[in-house]
């Protein structure tokens, strides 16, 4: 399993981004419009040093790119301390494959629809949602819901929606949305590649948690993904509490996905 997501994640970003060759790392340089990407160890690296990870820093600014590196902790435990030594933060997320067949998680509130979007509808709206969601890290409740969304939306960046909606037509991003009262109130997505696929960005609006929401859209992506044929379906998770809540759909930590980026310090 550690091994089927090692090698997805070198494979994932390869159709928005140019590999290139940092030895013992690769890293991923968006093309156009394409979001951010990281650096990750070469597939089979094994050792690293502070030096190596300063030479990949140093591309990544010359390239204003984020400085950001990531990789898996049981398949390459190398890394974290070459990371803290180049003056790197790293954060820990639990690393959960679904076992077994998807569970529906707890019952959904009435008035809730989920659906697939469709690369016609209004990305910047569904983007702001992710925005106010991630601003909230967790599960809490708050008082952030649509209105906070519709004022989120600023200034639209076209290109990027291009390069999303373009995305969508091509099936390499299967993007789901929860409505309420005609509103989206969360939003997530997975990405699939040869059988398998992560599942990522899943936001709720703070005023819409506490309500199963996020295990209904999960479970909802993660049954698409089976629907598709894709055999191993795979996330991580911010915290023990966004963790728990996966276990439900019947995700299972089996390993740690490691974030390693400029603390607050540099």
């Amino acid at each position: 399993m550690l091994a089927a997501i090692e090698a997805y994640y070198d494979a994932v970003p390869r159709n928005a981004a140019q590999p290139e060759d940092l030895s013992p790392f690769v890293l991923f340089v968006p093309r156009g419009a394409a979001w951010p990407y990281y650096a990750r160890p070469q597939l089979g690296a094994a050792s690293f040093t502070a030096a190596e990870v300063e030479r990949v820093r140093e591309r990544q600014r010359e390239l204003r790119i984020p400085e950001a590196f990531e990789w898996v902790a049981e398949t390459t435990p190398g890394l974290r301390a070459a990371a803290l030594e180049s003056g790197l933060t790293v954060s820990d997320h639990a690393l959960m494959p679904l076992i077994g067949e998807p569970s529906s998680g707890p019952e959904p509130p009435l008035g809730l629809t989920l659906r697939l979007v469709t690369s016609q509808e209004d990305l910047g709206l569904l983007r702001a949602v992710s925005n106010v969601g991630f601003s909230f890290p967790g599960t809490g409740r708050g008082d952030a819901g649509s209105e906070h969304a519709s004022r989120a939306i600023g200034e639209r960046n076209l290109e990027r929606e291009a390069f999303a909606r373009e995305r969508l037509e091509q099936e390499l991003t299967i993007m789901a949305a929860a409505i309420v009262d005609d509103e989206p109130v969360a939003v997530g997505s997975h990405q699939p590649v040869e059988g398998v696929t992560e599942i990522v960005g899943v936001a709720t609006l703070p005023a819409f948690r506490r309500r199963g929401i996020g295990a209904a859209l999960t479970a909802f992506l993660t049954a698409d993904a089976r629907a598709r044929g894709i055999e191993t379906v795979f996330l991580s998770a911010g915290d023990d509490d966004v963790a728990r809540m996966y276990e439900r759909v019947g995700f299972q930590r089996i390993g740690t996905a490691c974030i390693a980026e400029p603390g607050e310090h540099r």
